[in-house]
């Protein structure tokens, strides 16, 4: 079935259910990019995690529309929960062959369990999800989280066998030339609450300056909170091109075979890059190599913590976060602990307090001083000839 782009008419926009501007992409993250307030995201996306679906909501869509099962009950995933808190309709499994069936751009209709065009015709159908649904089939992949608990400590050993000479030894860290050893490192990844942990730790960083590595669109996000990256670290797939041109060194995550897809685009750009070839996810290999640096202290900032947000990644690789954690041990600080603990050591009342202590001591000082009598009669006189100049002007 093939359908046209169609104009944006009143007659469209009175039926029941929600309208909206269609923008379709197999990759959430990738869609994020281009959506506008009000259009009806159309994904292919099993078993939606808590980052995507906080973009989904950050665009302000007004639908979603998901050709995979949005929960598959392999874990309690926590995307769908966001988007209907956040009161989006989700229309979940309606079958992949929605991407031929609908044109980017074309304006359709939501109505209950079906996508319609503006003369009626049903272009998808599914299962639309409300708060309910979503509760019960969280329960029961909740019953099912014993599964991927022994699924990710598998994985988690085939890591530590692949990648133990890394683990333990550093080998195959490349050198950088930005300076690391003896400082603190702030690790950016553009994922769970990173905005609101970047404004906390925001007296942290004017107090200890620490060096800034943002993996891949944790760049843009250090540049949106007014802070310049020293280093990009990742596989370039989600990062601009203005923050790769932003003079932060550039370190390519490359595939254990030392292939870097994104090493093309870097090179392209005129940046020049070095690469770290690892089977590790990319926010694992930024922490390994500061603290093969020498950083004295890492704090992470949108990283994952828990084993719910393991497993909500979705992903095998997540099983070197637990080994790269093991390997780090003290030396690494979750942001949201920092926020909590740390406070600046000068607080603003302390400061008010201070220059108003140094004013009053000056004119002290001035009051019981021959001199300071001489410049308080030379000020007196000067106000009271400016009272004298206003009284001239408007006489």
């Amino acid at each position: 079935m093939r359908i046209g782009t169609l104009r944006r008419g009143r007659g469209q926009d009175t039926g029941p259910g929600v309208s909206g501007t269609v923008r379709l992409d197999r990759r959430t993250k990738n869609l994020t990019k281009r959506l506008q307030p009000g259009d009806i995201a159309v994904i292919d996306h099993v078993d939606i995690d808590r980052v995507s679906a906080d973009a989904l909501v950050g665009c302000k869509v007004s639908a979603v529309v998901n050709a995979a099962p949005s929960i598959s009950g392999r874990y309690p995933n926590l995307g769908p929960e966001i988007l209907i808190n956040a009161g989006i309709p989700l229309l979940d499994d309606v079958g992949k062959d929605v991407f031929a069936r609908i044109k980017e751009g074309a304006h359709l209709r939501l109505d209950g369990n079906q996508l319609v065009t503006g003369e009626g015709e049903v272009v998808a159908e599914g299962r639309v999800h409300d708060r309910p649904s979503v509760a019960m089939a969280m329960a029961e992949a909740k019953a099912g989280l014993s599964t991927q608990l022994e699924a990710f400590a598998t994985n988690t050993m085939e890591y530590m066998k692949r990648e133990r000479a890394l683990l333990l030894d550093g080998v195959g860290v490349p050198d950088v030339a930005t300076r690391i050893e003896g400082r603190h490192v702030l690790v950016v990844v553009r994922g769970y609450d990173y905005k609101e942990d970047l404004a906390a730790l925001r007296a942290y960083i004017r107090d200890y300056r620490p060096v800034l590595i943002g993996v891949d669109g944790g760049a843009d996000a250090l540049r949106e909170a007014g802070y310049q990256p020293d280093m990009i670290v990742g596989d370039m797939d989600s990062v601009s091109d203005d923050s790769l041109t932003c003079g932060a060194e550039v370190v390519v995550h490359a595939y254990a075979d030392g292939r870097a897809p994104g090493l093309a685009r870097v090179q392209d750009l005129g940046v020049e890059a070095i690469t770290f070839p690892a089977s590790a996810t990319s926010e694992d290999i930024a922490m390994l190599l500061a603290d093969e640096k020498g950083a004295t202290l890492i704090v992470a900032v949108g990283t994952h913590a828990t084993l719910v947000e393991f497993l909500d990644k979705g992903r095998g690789g997540m099983a070197s976060t637990f080994l790269t954690r093991l390997r780090l041990g003290g030396k690494l600080v979750d942001a949201k602990g920092v926020s909590r603990l740390y406070r600046s050591r000068i607080s603003t009342a302390a400061l008010v307090v201070l220059v108003l202590a140094a004013f009053l001591a000056i004119g002290s000082a001035l009051a019981v001083s021959a001199a300071g009598r001489l410049y308080l009669d030379l000020l007196l006189d000067q106000w009271n000839s400016f009272v004298f100049w206003l009284e001239n002007l408007f006489s």
